[in-house]
């Protein structure tokens, strides 16, 4: 929490928006000093900087100045750099927070009859700012922000590359519906959105085509679309031409157009994989420069990339603005709220989310990969998987990754590499 004297702080509450920003200056007893919009740009700023400095000339008692303001996608990001790093302001004791909304929302709950327009919403963010209840770090600047782009980045196409696959899948169902619900040695691919797959299904026009293509002919095409790494060829062609008789028949009408969609996603897919590998070599430079300690760190535990350390690195920034491994459990949205009133204790407690989504992804990411290699991981993965009968994956992996917070924390604030000896011992 920040310590500063109170009564010789002036909170400024931001309320943003793309173009512009509506900001309410208060002192500690409620003094209303203005409640102004200016323009989210370049000028703007500057005429808000200028408004504050005034602000503080006319009340020579003010020495400190806390700007508060919600994040707001990429709105919130210029005026948040421009306030840091300011010169004028400097002079005095400036700090910058960009507040979970949610923060500010429960705050404004407090008052009755409030309504929702701009200014008030200036005004409670000033308020919450003055009530002493920010406990996360001032505003870091740009430090971590190219490195946070990227790894947004590759989340972005990760989910984009998800979202065209599941598209996909109902197009191939409809073309080769036995292909799609294969599992384990029935099915032909290792991977169905693979290259030899997508050869398969896009150059056959049907499954009818697949049945009556001769056994010489299609394992031969087999052999080329996979560059012979499939080591028995012949069960493949026979399990394909199964899936072929038994799939569903469509009006011939329909396969041409559904040839292009699937053709189609496959390029997309495809691109999607080349964007990310090249995402990924741009991360790896750029986190080099950035916090060679941490990254190293990171990269000592078992399962942990380079990718995954960047993100990680990225969210976090540095591990000092975090007090305890729950802090960073918290901020990553890791935690379970307790439903308990008396003597009742309520059995359903699911997780908050409340928190930094990127960061939730890749410390799942990571944990799901360390639990791979790791075997104390793999142990306590599995135990947690085994004690329900729903959801077992997304509930074991959310608690491994909670158990990996411990560890990333412990590492990075005593600034020391993963033997292997575990840094947690509580088991949850």
């Amino acid at each position: 929490m920040l310590k500063i004297n109170p009564l010789s702080t002036l909170y400024v509450g931001i309320d943003v928006s793309s173009k512009s920003n509506y900001v309410c200056a208060l002192d500690f007893y409620k003094n209303k000093f203005f409640n102004t919009p200016f323009t989210n740009n370049q000028p703007g700023a500057e005429e808000l900087v200028r408004k504050i400095l005034e602000c503080l000339k006319e009340h020579p008692d003010l020495n400190t100045v806390v700007a508060a303001l919600e994040s707001t996608s990429v709105y919130s990001i210029h005026i948040a750099n421009y306030l840091s790093s300011c010169e004028e302001l400097l002079k005095f004791k400036t700090y910058v927070f960009v507040l979970n909304p949610k923060c500010t929302a429960n705050h404004k709950k407090t008052f009755i009859g409030m309504g929702k327009t701009d200014p008030v919403d200036a005004y409670v963010v000033a308020d919450y700012a003055r009530g002493g209840n920010i406990e996360s770090e001032p505003w870091r600047g740009s430090q971590f922000l190219a490195l946070k782009r990227l790894t947004r980045h590759r989340l972005h196409l990760v989910e984009c590359m998800t979202r065209e696959k599941s598209y996909l899948a109902s197009n191939l169902y409809l073309k080769f519906s036995e292909l799609q619900l294969l599992e384990g040695d029935d099915q032909p691919f290792s991977n169905i959105y693979g290259a030899t797959s997508s050869g398969i299904i896009t150059e056959y026009l049907s499954p009818e085509e697949i049945v009556e293509a001769s056994e010489e002919d299609l394992v031969s095409f087999i052999a080329e679309k996979s560059r012979n790494r499939i080591t028995d060829i012949g069960k493949t062609a026979e399990l394909l031409r199964k899936a072929a008789r038994d799939s569903c028949r469509l009006d011939k009408a329909l396969y041409e157009p559904l040839n292009v969609s699937i053709a189609s996603s496959f390029n997309c897919i495809e691109t999607f994989k080349k964007e990310i590998k090249a995402i990924d070599a741009a991360i790896e430079r750029e986190i080099k420069g950035l916090c060679p300690n941490s990254f190293i760190i990171l990269q000592s535990i078992d399962g942990i990339g380079p990718v995954f350390a960047g993100g990680i690195i990225a969210e976090i920034g540095d591990i000092a603005a975090f007090h305890s491994s729950d802090a960073l459990a918290k901020y990553a949205g890791l935690y379970w709220k307790h439903n308990d009133s008396g003597n009742f204790s309520g059995e359903d407690t699911p997780m908050s989310k409340a928190g930094n989504r990127y960061l939730r992804y890749y410390l799942g990411e990571a944990a799901n990969s360390m639990r791979k290699h790791n075997t104390e991981y793999g142990a306590y993965y599995r135990k947690k998987y085994n004690e329900v009968p729903k959801h077992q994956h997304k509930r074991a992996l959310a608690l491994t990754s909670r158990k990996f917070v411990r560890l990333v924390y412990g590492l990075l604030a005593k600034n020391q590499l993963y033997s292997g000896v575990s840094l947690d011992t509580s088991i949850e």
